[in-house]
């Protein structure tokens, strides 16, 4: 497996953060799979979102973290698709694939 970082963002307060790290990680050739859930899908609101989804290789959000925070499912973020609207299965998809977990 080639080097690779799961981050894991539950804080509405760390996009900087988000966007630095994956930044570094890429730079270093990193595969970066980045999941929001919790308070932390506030970000997808973020200018900065469609970036990171750019710049990552994979980036999805807990629909239903999604749903509890008062956002319409039907209204994806830009850079994601209805697909990338998941579950917490792409959180273990980062515990079981990537070699690197980082919580935010």
């Amino acid at each position: 497996m080639a080097k690779s970082l799961g981050i894991f963002v539950t804080s509405p307060q760390n996009m900087k953060h988000v966007m630095g790290i994956t930044k570094a990680a890429k730079a270093k050739g990193s595969k970066v799979k980045v999941f929001f859930t919790w308070m932390g899908v506030h970000l997808t609101k973020c200018a900065e979102f469609k970036n990171l989804c750019d710049l990552a290789d994979d980036v999805s959000i807990c629909v239903d973290s999604y749903k509890k925070c008062g956002y319409d499912t039907k209204d994806v973020p830009p850079g994601l698709t209805e697909k990338k609207m998941a579950t917490q299965a792409q959180h273990g998809e980062i515990v079981e694939d990537y070699e690197c977990y980082l919580t935010l």
